[in-house]
This record gives structure tokens, C-alpha cells and sequence, in this order.
């Protein structure tokens, strides 16, 4: 089972605001999002699934790209189903050239069966396939760890926007399965800083609080 929505939607976050080279001027409608107080993390809470997981302040949390924005004439006859469940919950942004995070999840009320931890890697490379259609990818490497009783699967790998080789960026996603629906976690960070935040941002998986979502050697040997 690999989410293709999950890969465009990400694509779609990841293209819209860490592919925009340097010195490149928002659109209106960046600029129009209004940015975080000095002291209110980046934050996402998602009860339907059973998450939250916070960025520091110097992150700009943007408006989530939708895979369901085409209007139709009866938008109450129209039902989710399978891979059309799986949403962007949570976007933010840092810096020049951004660094970029995307949380997206699958509820499983929606989808309409549980995922279990054997479908792990399947649902992260789903998730991660739609960044091939916009970055070009180098270097995966692929590892697993725990977070309490929550396995994760986790892929890093380099990565630069197509038509801007300039831009370097360290790419990292992370998937767990809850209760309730499954989730990945990911990034294009352009700087050391942006994907230690990535890494370190608190997270709250099915109640339980983790101090950070990625832990320190989850790649064995971590050679980053």
C-alpha cells in the first residue's frame, strides 16, 4: 500500500515554499499569512488521529495545501475513500531558503481499515515518492526506532529543487502508526538548525508525550 495522495500533497507543501529560491519574493498570499507571536510555538493538534507536536517560535506556520479545493455542486454526496483520507494537518515554515514541515494523516475512521506496523514502510515511501516529481534525491537511508510503544519508520536523504541546484537541503520524514490513524512527519530543512528543531520538537502520540520526535542515532551508523 503506498500513499500516492500523501506523495503529491507533500510534493505540493514541500514545492511551495522550500523550492522559492533565495531573494525570490513571497506570493500575496504568503505574504498575507499572518506569522506567529514571538512566544506561541508552531503547533498542531489533531484529536481525530491523536497527535500534537510543536516547532519552535522562529517558525511560521502556513496555510496547509488541500487535496479537496475543487468545488463541486453537491459536495455532500461526496464521500473520502482510500487514499483521499490521508490530509496535510500541519505546515510551517523557517528561513532563506525555507526549511519546510509537513505533517500528514491517515484516520483510519476515514480510510476505513487500521494500518498496522508492518505497513510502516510502504506508508513512508508512499508519502515520500511525490518529492521525486520536484527534488531531485540523493543518498536514501532508511532506519526504524521506538518513541514508547510506537514504532517508527524513518528515511533521510539529500536534496536539491528542481531548476535551483543551489539549494541544499538534509530531507527526513518519519512514520508511526496510532490508535487512531497513521502519520508522517517530514522536512526539508536547509540548515543544521531548522532539522535539529524538526528532530527535537515535543511530540504526543495516542497521550503519551515523547521530548522529542526523532531521538539521537535512530540511523545506525548515523553518519550525518
Amino acid at each position: 500500500m503506498r500513499v500516492a495522495l500523501a506523495a503529491s500533497l507533500f510534493a505540493l507543501g514541500c514545492a511551495s515554499v522550500a523550492a522559492q529560491a533565495p531573494g525570490q519574493s513571497a506570493t500575496p498570499a504568503q505574504a498575507a499569512t499572518p506569522a506567529p507571536t514571538a512566544a506561541q510555538p508552531a503547533k498542531v493538534e489533531d484529536t481525530d488521529v491523536g497527535l500534537s507536536y510543536s516547532l519552535p517560535s522562529d517558525w511560521e506556520t502556513v496555510e496547509s495545501p488541500s487535496a479537496h479545493a475543487v468545488a463541486v455542486p453537491y459536495p455532500e454526496l461526496m464521500a473520502k475513500k482510500g487514499d483521499a483520507c490521508v490530509e496535510v494537518v500541519f505546515t510551517a515554515k523557517r528561513g532563506t531558503p525555507a526549511s519546510v514541515v509537513v505533517v500528514i494523516a491517515l484516520p483510519f475512521a476515514c480510510y476505513g481499515r487500521a494500518l498496522k506496523a508492518d505497513d510502516l514502510a510502504n506508508f513512508g515511501a508512499g508519502a515520500a515518492e511525490g518529492l521525486k516529481q520536484t527534488f531531485d534525491i540523493t543518498d536514501p537511508v532508511e532506519g526504524n526506532y521506538t518513541l514508547g510503544s510506537h514504532d517508527f519508520w524513518i528515511e533521510r536523504a539529500k536534496g536539491t529543487p528542481k531548476g535551483h541546484p543551489e539549494n541544499h537541503f538534509t530531507y527526513k520524514i518519519a512514520c508511526s502508526v496510532l490508535t487512531k490513524g497513521a502519520v508522517c512527519w517530514m522536512t526539508m530543512a536547509a540548515d543544521w538548525h531548522s532539522l535539529r528543531a524538526f528532530e527535537r520538537g515535543q511530540v504526543t502520540l495516542d497521550g503519551d508525550i515523547s521530548p522529542e520526535l526523532v531521538p539521537p542515532h535512530s540511523f545506525v551508523p548515523d553518519s550525518q
